[in-house]
């Protein structure tokens, strides 16, 4: 069992990054973002920083979170398809350099104005990321599938059709724990409630290889959307103690990825001086937050032993 974490949340640099998880004692890091770019948009410049970078302080990166068919992307745009290749295409052999064995994907964004059900748009979706997998799968990398706001996390029911649908050994689950709390379970007729996290993961927990931490609560607007509330991890709705106990007590021996998004809530004024209370607000809310996980994950690996 290892712990890592999303660090572009301490802070938009990679020096900054690299500080947070190495203040935190840990071995491993999440890439996502490094200054609005990622590892499928470096530069050969930068990317070669980043490798010396690493190198230099003895981190890895375990996981790459992609932006491959989130939910900025379609499922009917060409386009966003095309991306998606282009990304794979670059970031793939980049991976391979740093040893990195699993991408982060999703399942595109769900179309407006259709049913996500609709039997058409189904088979658009299941034959893209089958495709996408494929590509991961000749490289030798795991395309990891995140329950967000797209064609999988609309319920648990689809994130299994997903997987029958793609059947291949290489796409395996990414669960968050607080992307449920709020969205709703796209099950039976509207109007949809919220997902239970549990339930969630109780449903799929079998095809879960790593996990993000994230929790929070949340109310539904006046338009009916849930409106999240992001908190430190097991003081929300997103189940995570109980998740943990249960996954301890199945021998689960993978990654948990910290993923606040806690700070991110709070905006600096334009004022220079608060931009930068801003940005030692953010490190030090990815630290504290990565200091308590800590302590949760002992308490739950105690109570998973009686």
């Amino acid at each position: 069992m290892f712990l890592t974490g999303f660090a572009d949340e301490a802070g938009p640099g990679l020096a900054t990054q690299i500080k947070a998880i190495k203040t935190l004692g840990w071995d491993f890091i999440e890439l996502r973002n490094v200054d609005g770019k990622n590892l499928a948009t470096f530069d050969e410049a930068e990317f070669t920083y980043l490798q010396e970078a690493l190198a230099e302080a003895n981190l890895s990166i375990n996981c790459f979170g992609s932006p491959v068919a989130n939910w900025s992307r379609h499922p009917r745009s060409e386009e966003d398809f095309q991306k998606d290749l282009s990304d794979l295409a670059s970031a793939l052999p980049r991976m391979q350099k740093l040893g990195i064995k699993l991408i982060r994907g999703m399942s595109y964004v769900p179309a407006n104005n259709e049913e996500p059900d609709n039997p058409e748009l189904e088979k658009i979706i299941f034959g893209k990321i089958k495709e996408l997998v494929q590509r991961c799968a000749d490289a030798g990398i795991v395309y990891g599938h995140e329950n967000c706001r797209n064609y999988g996390g609309l319920s648990w029911q689809h994130t299994l059709k997903l997987l029958e649908a793609v059947n291949h050994d290489n796409l395996k689950l990414i669960f968050d724990t607080g992307n449920p709390v709020f969205t709703l379970r796209h099950i039976g007729k509207p109007p949809y409630p919220t997902q239970s996290a549990w339930e969630f993961y109780s449903k799929v927990k079998e095809h879960i290889i790593y996990v993000h931490i994230k929790d929070c609560t949340a109310h539904i607007d006046e338009k009916g959307t849930p409106v999240p509330a992001f908190c430190f991890a097991g003081d929300g709705e997103g189940d995570v103690r109980a998740i943990l106990i249960d996954l301890f007590r199945n021998g689960y021996d993978g990654g948990f990825s910290i993923e606040p998004h806690v700070a991110t809530v709070f905006h600096a004024d334009d004022n220079p001086e608060d931009s930068v209370v801003q940005r030692k607000r953010r490190f030090d809310t990815f630290v504290s937050y990565g200091k308590e996980f800590e302590q949760l994950v002992k308490q739950c690996q105690a109570k998973a032993k009686r």
